[in-house]
């Protein structure tokens, strides 16, 4: 592992002496690059989270991953929780990296995320795997706005850029292979690590994406309660997730849960969706709901959103104990659900 480590901190000197620049150099914001992505890289894990084979990456990351969209001003009030200041969400960024967290999800189209991360993990960054995403749908595009992620993080290279969600949905699959086209230029002039795809909803478009075994990775809607960003799913939306599942798995690539929570409605926003439930019941939801997932050992990693550093403790907590799901979480969760479907926030949700 030593023997790596030099030998990669001898690869970035000798890009950035010039000597390779004629091969590795491109444009980013106006700026010469003179640093490509690290074909190897070794990230050192701590102890407390469980950790897991991130696919084909060839990285053992702990299986909690921290999300980037619940704390930022667009979708704070979503996460049923306040904005604290720049410094304190910086902050919480770090102090997840302190705790043991190495995989940092993001998006430009998340405000600020971008920043926060960038800001959190400068002093780290070669100890972190960050993804971000690309929400373009025109292929032309795809270079600007990889560049505009990089810069906003501060960063020479991603571990992971995605084909965002809401991409797929717009021009479906055919067409968003062609925005993978031009991700695999971005990866061979070392701008990026690895290429991924996510959905919140658009299963069948992104099994047929996964099935033309060009990713490394996918960040999936996977969680017990029936949602995704902000609609109800359908039972063939569930199906087409299975067979997401599955085929990723069959082709070796790093499988990502997001919306573990039902994008909050079993954590901050379960007062919200439900007053008057047992407050110490609610309390009991977000380890029920980890432990739900986690039972699927396809998943390598939980995306976990989180708006304050008592979130990350608290999951933290819950990935040091015991992750057998009992059957008292599963009463809970099945509980606590029937209920919050038919409530007025979520029946207002369309059924996709």
């Amino acid at each position: 592992m030593m023997r790596d480590r030099t030998d990669e901190l001898k690869r970035r000197a000798f890009l950035k002496s010039g000597i390779l620049a004629a091969g590795s150099a491109v444009t980013l914001s106006g700026r010469k690059r003179a640093i490509a992505a690290p074909h190897k890289k070794e990230i050192s894990t701590a102890q407390g989270i469980p950790v897991r084979r991130f696919g084909k990456t060839g990285h053992k990351l702990p299986i909690l991953a921290m999300g980037g969209s619940a704390f930022v001003r667009m979708f704070i009030k979503a996460y049923g929780m306040p904005l604290e200041s720049m410094d304190d969400r910086v902050a919480t960024v770090r102090h997840a990296y302190d705790r043991g967290i190495r995989y940092f999800d993001t998006a430009r189209v998340y405000g600020e995320s971008e920043s926060i991360v960038g800001q959190g993990l400068k002093e780290v960054r070669d100890n972190v795997y960050i993804a971000t995403k690309c929400h373009m749908t025109e292929p032309a595009k795809v270079r600007g706005s990889v560049e505009k992620s990089l810069e906003q993080l501060g960063t020479d290279y991603a571990d992971c850029v995605q084909i965002h969600s809401p991409a797929i949905e717009r021009v479906g699959w055919r067409e968003a292979m062609k925005l993978h086209a031009e991700l695999e230029k971005l990866r061979d002039e070392g701008l990026l690590r690895f290429i991924g795809l996510t959905t919140h909803v658009a299963f069948e478009d992104v099994y047929r994406m996964i099935s033309t075994g060009g990713f490394d990775q996918v960040l999936l809607a996977y969680g017990y309660f029936r949602k995704g960003m902000d609609t109800r799913l359908s039972n063939r939306k569930l199906e087409f997730r299975q067979l997401c599942l599955s085929k990723a798995h069959q082709l070796g690539m790093g499988i990502v849960a997001m919306k573990v929570m039902g994008a909050n409605i079993l954590s901050h926003n379960a007062k919200n969706v439900l007053p008057d439930y047992d407050a110490k019941k609610r309390d009991r939801l977000p380890p029920a709901a980890i432990r739900w997932v986690l039972k699927d050992d396809r998943i390598s990693l939980l995306n976990i959103g989180v708006s304050t550093q008592s979130d990350i403790d608290k999951n933290i907590a819950t990935l040091s104990g015991n992750l057998k799901l009992t059957d008292e979480d599963s009463e809970l969760l099945a509980d606590f659900s029937a209920r919050a479907y038919e409530s007025p926030m979520v029946k207002a949700m369309p059924l996709t």
